[in-house]
């Protein structure tokens, strides 16, 4: 991030939001390398959270939702 002081969210949902998809990224090449069942399904799970955690930086984002329009 560039300037890690702003008080502009939009740059802080930004960065967030990279560093969801780098750790879902991460997660979900994990699973390939896994043989436990247990442990890729707590891979996958945490994965599908993450997107929905990163979805909800976006709706924010783009204030799809009636909370976050001012």
């Amino acid at each position: 991030m560039q300037n890690e002081n702003t008080s502009n969210p939009a740059q802080h949902t930004a960065h967030v939001k990279k560093e969801l998809r780098s750790l879902i990224n991460h997660l979900r090449s994990d699973i390939e390398k896994l043989k436990d069942p247990s442990a890729k399904a707590l891979f996958e799970t945490s994965a599908e959270v993450l997107t929905g955690l990163e979805k909800a930086f976006t709706d924010y984002e783009e204030k799809k939702e009636i909370a976050w329009r001012n």
